[in-house]
C-alpha cells in the first residue's frame, strides 16, 4: 500500500475536522493508502513534521485554514523533494481552496485527493521565508491574524469584515519604492498585494484578471493613498466594481520584487503575521510544489487545467460542509 501522511489542525475553523476525521481516514484507506494521522500541537508543528518525515510518504495531505496550508508548503520546500500535496480546507475563509477549485466540503475534498491529478504551483519567497498565495502590507492586512479565533469560529468571514471596518479610520499611506522585472515605481500606497491567487480575504475584486498559478509571475496590486475620506469612499467603490485600471491603482506582474520603505513596515504572509521590515525581496519559485487538484472526468480535467493556467477565469462553484 502507498503511504499517506495526514497532518491536520484540530482547532481550525469550527473544529469540524474532528467530526469528519474517521470518514476522511476511511476514504483514504479505501483509496489504497496506509494513513498516518498527525494532529498539530502548535505553531510550526505541521511544518516541522512534514520537513522531518515527509520523505517517507507517497502523498502528504494537510487540513486546516490558510495558515496551516502555509506551514505545510514551508515544510515541503524544506523537504526538498516534490511529493504530491493534498489540501482539505477547514478554515474561516480558505482563499487558496477557492482559487484552486478544491471542494470546501471535507469529504468531497478527501475523495478529490484520492481521484485527483497533480498541478505544479508557484511558491513565493519573502526575505527567505516561503508563502503560498499572498504577501501584503497596509489597510486591512493585519485583520486576518488579529481577529479573535472565537469570532472567526462564530461568524466566519464576516468577523474579518467587521474588524476591517472598525480599523478603517486609523490607516494611513506608506511611501515605498518598488523595483520589479520591467522597471521601478514610487509612491504612497495604502495597500499592496503580491499574489498568486484569485481571492484574498474572500475578496476577488482587487486581483487582476487572467491569474495563472504556474507562470512564475506574481500579480501585484498597489492602491494609491487617497487624499481624504471622500476620496477613500470613491476608491473603495471603484474597487468593489473591479475598476482597477483607474488612476488609483497600479497593476503589474513580476517574478521578483524589491520593496524599500522609509520606515519599518508590518507585513502579512498568507493571513499570518510576516514581521516588520524596511526592505523586502520577494521571489517567485516557479512550479515548486505539486498540489493535488480534482478532475471529475476528462472534460473537467481539461477545464480545470485551463483555469489554473490562465485559460479561463470562471469562479468555482461554492460548496459548504453541509453540501
Amino acid at each position: 500500500m502507498k503511504k499517506l501522511l495526514f497532518v491536520y489542525n484540530p482547532r481550525a475553523g469550527k473544529g469540524l475536522i474532528r467530526t469528519h476525521l474517521c470518514d476522511i481516514i476511511n476514504i483514504f484507506t479505501k483509496g489504497g493508502y496506509e494513513v498516518t494521522a498527525h494532529p498539530t500541537q502548535g505553531r510550526f508543528d505541521g511544518m516541522n513534521k512534514i520537513a522531518r518525515d515527509g520523505g517517507m510518504y507517497d502523498v502528504i495531505v494537510v487540513s486546516g485554514g490558510d495558515g496551516t496550508l502555509s506551514e505545510a508548503v514551508k515544510g515541503m520546500m524544506k523537504l526538498g523533494c516534490k511529493i504530491p500535496l493534498g489540501y482539505i480546507p477547514a478554515g474561516s475563509t480558505n482563499d487558496f481552496a477557492s482559487s484552486m477549485d478544491i471542494p470546501k466540503n471535507m469529504l468531497k475534498a478527501a475523495h478529490a485527493i484520492v481521484d485527483g491529478i497533480t498541478f505544479d504551483y508557484d511558491v513565493g519567497e519573502f526575505n527567505g521565508e516561503y508563502f503560498v498565495y499572498v504577501a501584503a502590507f497596509g489597510v486591512f492586512t493585519d485583520v486576518t491574524y488579529e481577529t479573535s479565533q472565537k469570532w472567526k469560529n462564530r461568524l466566519g468571514h464576516m468577523a474579518y469584515v467587521g474588524e476591517a471596518i472598525k480599523r478603517l479610520p486609523t490607516y494611513t499611506g506608506h511611501k515605498v519604492k518598488v523595483e520589479y522585472d520591467n522597471g521601478v515605481v514610487k509612491g504612497s500606497y495604502i495597500l499592496a498585494l503580491i499574489t498568486n491567487t484569485k481571492s484574498v480575504g474572500g475578496m476577488r475584486r482587487l486581483i487582476a484578471d487572467g491569474v495563472c498559478f504556474d507562470d512564475g509571475l506574481f500579480e501585484v496590486t498597489l492602491v494609491k493613498t487617497p487624499s481624504g475620506a471622500m476620496d477613500l469612499q470613491r476608491l473603495l467603490r471603484e474597487a468593489a466594481l473591479n475598476k482597477l485600471s483607474s488612476k488609483d491603482f497600479v497593476m503589474l506582474r513580476s517574478s521578483r520584487l524589491i520593496l524599500t520603505f522609509e520606515e519599518d513596515m508590518a507585513w502579512t504572509l498568507d493571513g499570518e503575521a510576516g514581521g516588520v521590515h524596511r526592505k523586502v525581496v520577494i521571489q517567485n519559485h516557479k512550479q515548486a510544489v505539486s498540489f493535488i487538484v480534482r478532475p471529475d472526468d476528462k472534460t473537467a480535467e481539461q477545464q480545470l487545467i485551463n483555469a489554473l493556467t490562465g485559460g479561463t477565469d470562471s469562479d468555482p462553484e461554492e460548496e459548504t460542509d453541509e453540501d
